[in-house]
């Protein structure tokens, strides 16, 4: 890793022009004028990590010179805030994926179920690579629970062998599949992307589509894909890309330097908000891979005094038996005081008494937040077994944490 760039010459070249739009951006210049040189790994990790809003900064300053070429747009935002666009080149990036990742082959019926809608890139991502792999594609995007019967006889009809979607959205499709006695016995791949996967997969394929196998891709739309996972890496463990520089700061915090020459989002040392730390994959290769650890959401105030470690909380509930998934929703009210809901998917082998044994857990552990107010207060809090966690509609990503507001 230490001699990437005197091995990439062109990479260290991609790295010094990022470095010069970004300086040429009036409310970043200032932040990066100490940076003298980029001749080594050594000298980039003294520059400054890029933000999302440092981004669009950015992003903004150098549309006019992004629109020059043929490029595409995604969409960062959108649901709770106005859309930021950012610029990637015809295909994607994608070319370089499908070198390193054998997910889809000349054989395959690939079903893309990534929503289509609102700029959201990741279908046109898939159908991207789809193309290079030249197999089949349907571009079915995001379907309604009420559809779940006609699109899985479709499938089976039709003899599809991989299919593509946000983990959170493919739960419930095969979920219902293994509900209804329905086999895919076909389907031998299944893709995703967007947040991490769903345990509740694992306990649902197996009787669905016994022959199926993870096929995972890791990034951000202002990285585009970094990393990618195999059906034989650990589920949480990634393999970057030749052109992503991913460096693991001291506090665990991941930065990706994209150094694509054709580069158009100047992703120099962009910290992505996941943790994450080095490890050897049991996939066999051998070059460092990269276990990501989760998002580092820090702490967020609950009733006005006391602070909740998100990720502590979210981390000792995830370890507890027979929970697959988890959330906090904080309710804040105007006129009584605010909630805290620990909403939990089960596993199918979930103990009747989950929710009691985890609020239990909750209120017995020291995780940095207000357990001892929950004693004081037992209203405060409350532990629901859901089918499904709050999500957004138009891409299906599930937050670690949902803030609401009641008038």
């Amino acid at each position: 890793m230490s001699d990437f760039f005197s091995a990439m010459p062109l990479a260290q070249d991609t790295a010094r022009r990022m470095l010069a739009q970004l300086r040429s951006v009036p409310a970043l210049a200032e932040r990066y004028a100490d940076v003298l040189a980029l001749d080594s790994l050594g000298d980039l990790v003294h520059v400054p990590v890029m933000r999302k809003d440092d981004m669009n900064v950015a992003l903004e300053h150098l549309r006019p010179r992004a629109l020059q070429g043929a490029t595409w747009t995604f969409q960062s935002g959108g649901s709770t805030g106005m859309p930021k666009l950012g610029y990637a080149p015809t295909g994607l990036y994608m070319d370089e994926v499908f070198e390193q990742w054998k997910a889809l082959g000349p054989d395959d019926v690939f079903v893309n179920g990534w929503g289509a809608g609102k700029l959201w890139g990741a279908h046109y991502l898939m159908a991207a690579y789809a193309d290079l792999a030249g197999c089949t594609g349907l571009g079915l995007g995001s379907i309604t629970k009420g559809e779940y019967d006609f699109w899985l006889e479709l499938f089976a009809d039709r003899r599809v062998t991989a299919i593509g979607g946000t983990p959170s959205v493919l739960r419930p499709i095969f979920a219902h599949a293994r509900a209804v006695g329905l086999k895919l016995p076909d389907l031998r791949a299944v893709l995703w992307l967007g947040e991490g996967w769903n345990p509740g997969l694992d306990d649902d394929l197996p009787a669905v589509a016994p022959n199926a196998r993870r096929w995972g891709l890791y990034g951000s739309t202002e990285t585009w894909v970094v990393g990618t996972n195999t059906p034989q890496c650990a589920v949480d463990v990634w393999h970057p890309l030749p052109s992503q520089l991913v460096h693991v700061g001291p506090d665990q915090l991941i930065d990706v330097t994209s150094l694509k020459p054709h580069g158009l989002n100047p992703a120099l040392r962009y910290q992505t908000g996941d943790a994450g730390e080095w490890v050897r994959c049991t996939c066999g290769v051998p070059s460092r891979a990269l276990r990501v650890l989760g998002r580092r959401n820090g702490e967020v105030k609950f009733r006005g005094v006391h602070f909740v470690n998100v990720d502590a909380l979210i981390g000792t509930i995830t370890g507890q038996p027979g929970v697959a998934q988890v959330q906090l929703v904080i309710t804040e009210y105007a006129d009584r005081p605010s909630l805290m809901e620990v909403l939990i998917v089960p596993r199918r082998d979930a103990a009747p008494d989950l929710a009691g044994r985890v609020r239990e857990h909750i209120l017995g552990t020291e995780i940095g937040g207000p357990n001892t107010m929950f004693h004081r207060d037992p209203d405060a809090l409350v532990v629901r077994l859901v089918d499904a966690l709050v999500h957004n509609e138009r891409t299906g990503k599930v937050p670690d944490l949902v803030e609401r507001y009641e008038p």
